[in-house]
């Protein structure tokens, strides 16, 4: 989900949040109002692409578990009723519910293909021998090539020889 280079160098303080081709062709009471109604959609921005952010990372979860269960990454069923049930939030919401159902399908379609990339790191992590275990980013498989063995403790959990 990332765009060209040329995002990945820019940060949050790089942003202008008065730019705008209006600057200086617009009265300056009207240009105000503009850039504070834009400052509230800014924050709503901010806000999106954090939930975003908390709601890939539980998919990707998921996606680590059916990945180890051999689960199919897409779930039909459950595809279908979260469009019939956020096309219903969305009309409570007086939001467009074909709009809302276009851009749950562009999460799904994003969260599916994150699944299908899980399940080939695990089925390549399993290929080679080893033993599949989570990566270190937590968004794949890596294989284990030394078994753990578990230590054996006491019923005090003192660790034995």
């Amino acid at each position: 989900m990332t765009e060209s280079s040329h995002a990945e160098h820019l940060s949050v303080e790089d942003f202008d949040p008065t730019a705008s081709s209006l600057s200086g062709a617009v009265d300056p009471a009207i240009m105000a109002e503009l850039l504070s109604i834009r400052s509230s959609i800014d924050n709503f921005d901010a806000t999106l692409v954090y939930l975003l952010a908390e709601r890939f990372k539980a998919t990707q979860r998921v996606g680590i578990l059916k990945a180890k269960h051999q689960l199919p990454a897409g779930d039909p069923g459950r595809e279908k009723a979260q469009i019939q049930r956020l096309r219903a939030l969305a009309e409570s919401a007086h939001l467009d519910p074909a709009f809302a159902e276009k851009f749950l399908n562009f999460i799904i379609s994003e969260v599916i293909h994150h699944h299908q990339a899980i399940s080939q790191s695990h089925s390549a992590a399993a290929a080679t021998g080893g033993v599949p275990v989570v990566s270190q980013d937590g968004l794949g498989f890596v294989a284990d090539t030394q078994p753990q063995t578990a230590a054996k403790t006491d019923d005090a959990g003192t660790q034995l020889p």
